[in-house]
């Protein structure tokens, strides 16, 4: 434990820098019966309602309407949060989770909990929110296994597991907090077999877990933590592709992105060829939807664009990347017809060309002033 003032130090740094950037799809992809409001003027069939929820630096948490037939952001609403927050996850679409790390190592840290109205996006607290954690806790990043309704913690040298009922409360799943080094981001592959942590302990890597598919519980995967080529510190996103087979870790100080395969059912990391490759400077998030993966680089105001080769996992720049888009924090629609981005300029959108990757802007930038994390729900 004795690096937990190195991790203190690594997250205000990421919140820094986040800091100092701020100074489903369309409708025809997927419908949903219409509430009874009449929201729909009376048609049968209406374009399921979406939202981009944000986790501002001003201690809001923010709720981004999109437009169902153009991808754009509109006007946002916002409720009380944590202004320090490096995670953000939503369960099922039916409850949003935020981590709210303590100010001292001497208090425990706390997830704050909210049920989604998907009709309209409004956020009510979950009762018993905020959830503490044990004392000398670190609560930063999140990830949820909608399959045994469980979210999971990036916390000081573990990882901890809560289970979440009906309506919404968490309690510990049994064995919880888990083994883990200095993990600070977390994410679970789409079909909820294993957990990935961006390990900051030196040398920098990838933890691995499989995950009971009854309890939610972590088995360490054998030969974890797997090593990145770059040996360097200050990892930061991490996203496993929308197929299930590739894991992609930022590495801020080395400009890299790292990507391994996964090898199933052990769920082993192999270095996908010609891994680490190169991104901007300061790669500080990364998401990625179908073929292509997004990263945002904080330092230089740009965001470098990706294909994914299905069989190998090798990235390759997409034409013109990096873009000349200042971008944050990232999430996509469901479908992966469009990119969010909170950045230096406020909220964008951006629609995804499905063959090339290339990315168009939707809609107006929305002044805001900057977003530690944002998450998506349909």
């Amino acid at each position: 434990m004795a690096n937990r003032p190195l991790r203190l130090s690594t997250i205000f740094l990421i919140i820094a820098s986040l800091a100092t950037l701020a100074a489903c799809g369309s409708s025809e992809n997927k419908a949903t019966a219409c509430p009874e409001d009449g929201c729909c003027g009376g048609s049968a069939f209406c374009a399921a309602p979406q939202y981009v929820f944000a986790n501002g630096l001003d201690g809001q948490v923010y709720v981004f309407p999109v437009d169902s037939t153009t991808g754009a952001l509109e006007s946002p609403t916002s409720t009380g949060g944590a202004n320090t927050s490096l995670g953000m996850a939503v369960l099922n679409n039916q409850f949003l989770y935020v981590s709210n790390p303590s100010a001292s190592l001497n208090l425990p840290s706390s997830i704050d909990a909210w049920s989604v109205n998907l009709g309209t996006g409004a956020l009510t607290t979950v009762a018993g929110s905020p959830f503490s954690l044990e004392p000398i806790s670190i609560s930063v990043g999140l990830a949820v296994d909608n399959a045994t309704q469980t979210l999971y913690v990036a916390d000081a040298g573990r990882i901890d597991a809560l289970t979440a009922n009906s309506t919404g409360a968490l309690t510990t799943v049994a064995g919880s907090p888990f083994l883990a080094g200095d993990n600070l981001y977390l994410t679970v592959d789409p079909q909820n077999r294993f957990l990935f942590a961006a390990d900051d302990t030196v040398p920098v890597g990838v933890l691995a877990y499989t995950i009971d598919s009854s309890t939610g519980a972590l088995t360490a995967v054998p030969g974890s933590p797997f090593a990145a080529s770059s040996g360097t510190a200050l990892p930061m996103g991490i996203v496993v592709d929308t197929s299930g087979s590739f894991v992609y870790l930022a590495t801020r100080s080395s400009n890299q992105v790292v990507a391994f395969s996964i090898v199933a059912p052990s769920g082993v990391l192999n270095p996908v060829p010609g891994s680490p490759f190169s991104a901007g400077n300061g790669p500080i998030a990364l998401a990625t939807v179908n073929k292509f993966l997004y990263v945002s680089n904080v330092l230089d105001g740009t965001l470098s664009g990706y294909s994914i080769d299905s069989t190998t996992g090798v990235l390759t720049p997409l034409a013109g990347s990096p873009f000349a888009i200042q971008a944050g924090a990232l999430t996509t629609d469901l479908v992966g017809n469009y990119l969010y981005s909170a950045g230096a300029g406020g909220m964008m959108a951006f629609q995804i060309n499905g063959t090339t990757g290339m990315l168009t802007p939707v809609g107006s930038t929305i002044p805001f002033a900057g977003a530690t994390v944002l998450t998506y729900v349909q």
